[in-house]
């Protein structure tokens, strides 16, 4: 660990708070909000000589996420011995830099290009379809659960071409858990204690694990065939060509790539259907665009380029309650930040949250208003739902035609009647801003429109939710 009191201020008192590191981890967006008070756009909290930064401002989101030869990616803080199966599943393109990372980029870009995003179009409709045969009107449903559960088949789909939905259920699960895990140890990195020295054990059984389901995932691809296209059989495909590409290489990526691309997608879902459902206007204007422009149950590809609204919602769903709230790098060596001088190995937070809520960049931040992004075009510092510069998520593209897609077929079918005074508990864990309890919602026919309801929680901490409505259900005209 480098030696953290050697941070310094080129001028002034340096913005610090003395506290326990452990508050940011526990509630990292109440740690930053009291940061930001406290600091301004800069600001460090320091425990026992150790040192976290943090940055809010598009500026320095800039310099951190544009300058990758001094900062550094450390998508996990813990990468366990050389020969440990912890840093085979943790070496894929998240946790690479330099060289390196640009090889591994160009060798996925065309995995991931929109070019081929037709070919996974049709996996979409079909697993969004089989959601919906699961779904009748007035059944109550967690919105929550079903979103983790259909992500988890979309992933395993398009990712692995994994048509085992039980398989796909349990490997999820796995690499959720090791996930969440590694977001546990990592703390144990500058906060040093006996129950992190515990769960590192645990982290390493369970990369174990993991990586031996990952090779029976690869066993069972190679021994069928597959009628959809899928990553990791163009992934195969390219071995041949490319050295890099071993088996040990793709557990690495293949575990990483599901583990970005599972639950932010999930919780992005959730997080649309509750803020249509709590927004009747919104709902009633996003109807009339879907009916207008998407003539059967199965948006075509040329339809859905159509639906500007739709894309209005999504962008900013993905600015108001984005699914990954913050996000990390890590000084490779010596760097002036701002106003501060940063020693190697120097932890710097950014986060989209927080970007995302500035009242100088965008007016009435706490509110869900699509209507903004008429008339807005941040810069790419300003809203990085997928991050931002060279690092910039390398799925984003697909992430967006999976939601698109899906949204537009589920709200042709149903919308959504929110359960009165439910409680809606939303928490940043691993760095994803999730759900933390059900959203129960009532499925209504797509003529009706939902009302607002009264809900408690700690959504109320994290956005602001119009009043509720005091009517019943409207039901549009015909």
């Amino acid at each position: 660990m480098s030696d953290f009191n050697t941070l310094s201020i080129s001028r002034g008192r340096i913005p610090v708070t003395h506290g326990s590191l452990l508050q940011f981890p526990d509630d990292p967006i109440a740690c930053m909000k009291m940061l930001r008070r406290e600091h301004g756009d800069l600001a460090v909290l320091e425990q026992d000589g150790q040192r976290l930064v943090f940055v809010f401002s598009p500026e320095l989101n800039h310099q951190v996420l544009s300058d990758t030869q001094v900062f550094h990616s450390r998508f996990f803080a813990v990468r366990g011995s050389r020969n440990s199966a912890q840093r085979r599943v943790t070496a894929g393109l998240l946790s690479q830099n330099g060289a390196e990372h640009r090889e591994t980029r160009r060798l996925l870009k065309d995995v991931f290009s929109k070019r081929v995003l037709p070919d996974y179009h049709q996996t979409i409709c079909h697993l969004t379809d089989d959601l919906l045969s699961r779904w009748s009107l007035g059944s109550v449903r967690d919105l929550n659960s079903d979103m983790v559960h259909f992500m988890l088949r979309m992933t395993s789909a398009l990712l692995f071409g994994l048509d085992d939905a039980h398989f796909a259920l349990q490997l999820g699960e796995m690499i959720d858990r090791w996930v969440h895990r590694n977001h546990e140890v990592g703390i144990g990195a500058l906060v040093s204690g006996p129950q992190f020295n515990q769960k590192y054990e645990e982290l390493l059984q369970m990369a174990d694990e993991l990586e031996a389901s990952v090779q029976q995932m690869f066993n069972m691809h190679r021994s069928r065939n597959h009628d959809r296209p899928n990553i990791l059989s163009l992934l195969f495909q390219a071995q041949g060509s490319e050295q890099q590409l071993t088996d040990e290489h793709l557990t690495g990526h293949a575990t990483l790539l599901f583990a970005a691309a599972h639950l932010t997608t999930a919780h992005t879902f959730c997080w649309t259907l509750f803020l249509l459902a709590q927004h009747p206007a919104v709902c009633a204007r996003l109807h009339e665009e879907l009916n207008q422009h998407i003539s059967g149950e199965v948006p075509t590809l040329q339809e859905l380029e159509k639906v500007t609204y739709l894309d209005w919602v999504i962008r900013e769903s993905m600015r108001v309650m984005p699914a990954s709230a913050y996000s990390q790098r890590i000084t490779a060596e010596s760097a002036q930040l701002g106003s501060l001088r940063l020693p190697p190995g120097t932890p710097v937070v950014f986060s989209q949250y927080m970007t995302h809520h500035r009242e100088d960049i965008y007016s009435e931040p706490h509110r869900f208003q699509p209507e903004r992004w008429a008339s807005i075009a941040p810069s790419a510092y300003e809203y990085l739902p997928f991050g931002a510069g060279p690092r910039m998520c390398i799925g984003a593209p697909l992430a967006m035609a999976e939601i698109r897609a899906a949204l537009a077929m589920m709200l042709k079918n149903y919308h959504f009647q929110i359960q009165p005074n439910c409680v809606v508990n939303g928490q940043v864990i691993s760095t994803m801003l999730s759900p933390t309890t059900t959203i129960p919602a009532r499925l209504i026919s797509p003529d009706e429109i939902p009302v607002t309801v009264s809900v408690n929680g700690s959504i109320h901490d994290l956005m602001t939710l119009p009043d509720a409505a005091q009517p019943a259900v409207e039901r549009r005209a015909a």
